[in-house]
């Protein structure tokens, strides 16, 4: 598939709607996301999404879909009166570009047609939204909780819903709540529409979970087994959940840039910097180009680290051992440049509003130098000792395959859709933070298996390694941060003489910078397939709404549609192909 040039606020699409639908069906909000953003009335909304489902150049990927509670929010001039509103993002490969479609809902009546009939994966979507904000979907197969445990009382993302524990009633737990909560742990097959026997056998019901030896997370699978085939699965999640998105209107922008971090929780500053980047666009902040250079340098360092911990424990759910003792000393001399520059080592935390936490320091270049030295032939050892291990490829090969029209039903990105086929990476297709400016290829695979998606991500590792090396031979000259009064905080030079420029700085570091009313939203590239953050300000120090979404939570909803009718063993090869962990997922 060719993937034309990006398309920004596609007006195309805009007219299009107009033509099927007449114009007084939208109403149109004026953003900072980069795509339409069209309101439209609830008995239309499914009518519209199968247009544009079934379009010549379709929107084929339901990338991200959630709600917002308004009742609080004061800066909604021109929009239809809503108490509650559900926003569904639409990717289009084939124009390259977004659409975004909201619909408004008041609290008397929140209720939506489920869109599980138009892409599959609005299932988990709605389920979390019906968790999150008690806004249900009539016609969803199984409208349950999904990430609070199902005893849970409330909608944490209501604005009416206590954000800190202090805010609750001390907890108890008595015997008979303890076995309450035990019973509601049970899994009952019925529930899911399963059968305990078939014509000639018994089912039997496997728990795999809630852990994974391997660095995966608290994830639990329920496996209906006929012997050692899967005849059908239920993935579970929510065993870690923390309540980032909550967290975010309880911080300042500035503030909340540590918990970014915390939810790929291997991707370091690659978590930080599409949040960062959504609130430069909300702020009207540019950065200088030497910021850009930094950031795709320590960006493409976790996304080693992160490949390299993938491929170690990868081989180790196969069977093997050995290699991962060897990624993970390879790490450790990532992690000596990543420590060397930002003081950190896992989280750093290090990327800021406008800028970086300080400039590079003296002898960066020399440690960069010599790690680009050794790695380049490691990555040859590790094809010749893993990929081209006869277990592994008998493991893999043909296992746990999708094509890439199923890769897009389910919202897979990453390596997982290029594993397909599919020439689609955001460094290349949109470029953000100064991609444009490198070269590099994008690693494509054709079977979309579980061998394929293995070798993309080594095939990653090396043209992160190109980028780096570009960062190294070409790193601008210039300041660390952008010299605009919303970057946290100000040159510390200047406060030391500028009046202005100190309370600026006291009032950043005091309250936190206030970014104009307005949404923003920014898409990237990262470890595991594409993140962001689609921010809300309603004119504060803090956010109104931050949504993230993340990959791994579509790719764990797509287990069953690919594993159903494999062994056992299989699953647990598609599983470390996928590369996820629980954070990524559970927020």
């Amino acid at each position: 598939m060719h993937i034309p040039p990006y398309q920004e606020d596609d007006r195309g699409i805009v007219s299009e709607l107009h033509a099927r639908f007449g114009a007084d069906a939208f109403t149109e909000q004026p953003t900072l996301t980069g795509m339409p953003v069209l309101w439209v009335a609830r008995e239309r909304l499914i009518e519209i999404l199968r247009f544009l489902r079934q379009l010549p150049r379709p929107y084929s990927m339901l990338y991200d879909l959630h709600g917002m509670d308004e009742r609080l929010r004061t800066r909604r001039q021109g929009l239809p009166p809503a108490d509650f509103s559900v926003f569904y993002q639409l990717i289009s490969l084939e124009r390259n570009s977004d659409l975004m479609l909201k619909v408004a809902l008041l609290e008397g009546d929140p209720e939506l047609p489920s869109a599980t009939g138009v892409w599959p994966n609005a299932n988990w979507y709605e389920r979390e939204i019906w968790d999150m904000f008690g806004i249900r979907f009539s016609g969803h197969p199984l409208q349950t909780r999904i990430l609070m445990p199902p005893t849970w009382e409330g909608h944490p993302l209501r604005k009416d819903y206590p954000a800190r524990a202090t805010e609750f009633d001390p907890y108890s737990l008595t015997a008979a709540k303890q076995d309450l909560e035990q019973e509601a742990l049970r899994f009952r097959p019925e529930d899911w529409g399963m059968q305990r026997r078939g014509a000639h056998e018994d089912f039997m019901f496997l728990n795999l979970g809630p852990n994974h030896p391997s660095a995966h997370g608290a994830f639990r699978i329920i496996l209906q087994l006929d012997g050692e085939e899967i005849v059908d699965c239920v993935p579970e999640i929510g065993y870690h959940h923390r309540g980032a998105e909550k967290m975010a209107e309880r911080q300042s922008w500035h503030s909340y840039i540590p918990y970014t971090d915390r939810i790929d929780y291997l991707g370091g500053v690659m978590n930080n910097l599409p949040y960062v980047l959504a609130v430069e666009k909300l702020a009207g902040i540019r950065v200088p180009d030497r910021v850009d250079f930094i950031r795709v340098m320590l960006a493409e360092f976790f996304r080693i680290l992160n490949h390299l911990l993938f491929l170690g424990t990868y081989i180790q759910d196969i069977g093997a051992m050995t290699p991962v003792f060897f990624t993970f000393t390879d790490r450790q001399r990532a992690y000596r440049v990543v420590e060397a520059i930002t003081g950190f080592r896992m989280h750093p935390a290090w990327f800021r509003i406008g800028g970086v936490a300080h400039d590079l320091p003296r002898g960066w270049d020399t440690l960069v130098r010599e790690f680009l030295a050794w790695m380049p032939r490691r990555l040859d050892e590790y094809e010749k000792a893993a990929l081209k291990n006869s277990i592994l490829i008998g493991r893999t090969r043909g296992v746990a395959s999708y094509t890439t029209r199923d890769a897009l039903d389910w919202g897979v990105t990453g390596a997982g859709l290029r594993a397909t086929g599919c020439d689609f990476d955001l460094r290349k297709a949109r470029p953000y933070s100064g991609y444009q400016h490198f070269e590099f290829e994008v690693p494509l695979a054709v079977n979309g298996d579980a061998y394929d998606r293995c070798l993309v991500k080594l095939g990653e590792m090396r043209e992160s390694l190109k980028i780096i090396e570009q960062c190294l031979r070409n790193m601008p000259e210039g300041p660390h941060k952008a010299d605009h009064p919303l970057t946290t905080p100000p040159p510390k030079e200047r406060t030391l003489q500028h009046i202005e420029t100190l309370i600026t700085h006291f009032l950043q570091v005091s309250w936190g910078p206030v970014m104009p009313a307005n949404e923003s939203l920014q898409m990237i590239e990262a470890t595991k397939g594409i993140n962001s953050y689609y921010l809300t300000s309603d004119g504060s120090t803090m956010s109104y709404r931050t949504r993230i979404r993340t990959p791994s939570f579509p790719h764990l909803q797509q287990i069953p549609s690919v594993i159903n009718g494999s062994m056992i063993s299989d699953l647990i090869a598609y599983l470390g192909s996928i590369d996820f962990v629980m954070a990524d997922v559970d927020r």
